[in-house]
């Protein structure tokens, strides 16, 4: 398989946005086993999001083992989407990719996500990401897999994303300009947000199902509570974006019913842990979701400083 064989190589910005996280180096190392098609050339963007520039001498270590250009931006602090639009802003290649840092990467990863863009036209494409579950994980957790990420189809058209696993084309208008809500910074949701305003503004979401992302799932997150305040979080930002569209009071309604089903159906999987525990974490997120049309203050998930309008490149 190769790229633009009569034209000029296809390029693509790898980009990670880190805060505090060793697993990092994995990350990174993750890349080296990349297979890389004749006319596809990639290059390494590290957002380091850390008030002190805490990731700079891990990176440098580990940029000597990369095949890759790598460079490293300091963007304090504590504010995810300052460390993505700065990627945003440093990239020229003709796409970039977003991976998160608590995940690897499949050796076919890239090539799959660059291919599939250029078949489909597409100005974003997702991957999936696979949860990897160890001993420790409760059987309920890993039988009914409740941390992996696939696209979500409304007939039939994938209409909001994520970014544990995306490419963009950058010269795209619906990606050109378009940045991450720095209010939405340290609550999450903010590429739920921004997919679904690139789908609402006509641009195209394709799938790459081979594109797979490897993220273990650690200790922290072997726990009903963490899914809990994530699925809470998710019903959030989606009553906030329906508040955007629709009447509010019609939506809570629905969103409310929608609750009220889903915590009785606990009650008939009671015997069956992952289906009981499916059904509570979906009666949550609608009750997020009401929360989100009511506009209540969302739940902040990202860091505890003070996020800062600058970013610096090393």
């Amino acid at each position: 398989m190769s790229f633009r064989p009569e034209g000029s190589p296809a390029s693509v910005d790898i980009c990670i946005c880190t805060y505090r996280r060793l697993y990092l180096e994995q990350t990174l190392r993750s890349l080296v086993a990349l297979d890389l098609p004749d006319g596809l050339e990639a290059r390494v963007i590290v957002a380091d999001n850390d008030v002190q520039p805490s990731a700079r001498e891990l990176v440098r270590a580990v940029s000597l083992a990369l095949p890759f250009e790598l460079r490293y931006i300091h963007c304090p602090a504590s504010n995810i989407s300052l460390a993505r639009n700065a990627c945003l802003d440093a990239a020229d290649g003709d796409f970039l990719a977003f991976v998160d840092d608590d995940s690897t990467v499949s050796p076919g990863w890239l090539a799959e996500l660059v291919e599939t863009a250029e078949i489909t036209g597409a100005d974003a494409v997702l991957g999936p990401v696979r949860a990897v579950y160890s001993s420790s994980a409760p059987g309920w957790m890993r039988r009914g897999d409740f941390h992996s990420t696939e696209p979500v189809w409304v007939d039939g058209k994938i209409r909001t994303g994520y970014s544990g696993n995306v490419l963009l084309r950058r010269a795209s208008p619906h990606v050109e300009s378009r940045r991450f809500n720095l209010a939405l910074g340290r609550t999450g949701g903010e590429d739920t947000e921004y997919f679904s305003q690139l789908h609402r503004a006509g641009g195209r979401i394709a799938y790459a199902r081979d594109a797979i992302v490897y993220e273990p799932v650690t200790a922290t997150r072997e726990r009903f509570s963490w899914l809990a305040k994530r699925r809470f979080r998710s019903g959030q930002t989606h009553g906030r974006l329906l508040a955007q569209r629709h009447a509010q009071l019609p939506q809570a309604c629905l969103a409310a019913t929608k609750a009220v089903f889903s915590f009785s159906a606990v009650l008939a999987f009671a015997a069956i842990p992952h289906r009981r525990n499916r059904q509570a974490l979906r009666g949550l997120m609608h009750v997020g979701v009401v929360s989100g049309l009511l506009g209540l203050r969302e739940i902040h998930l990202y860091g505890d400083e003070p996020a800062k309008e600058r970013t610096h490149a090393a």
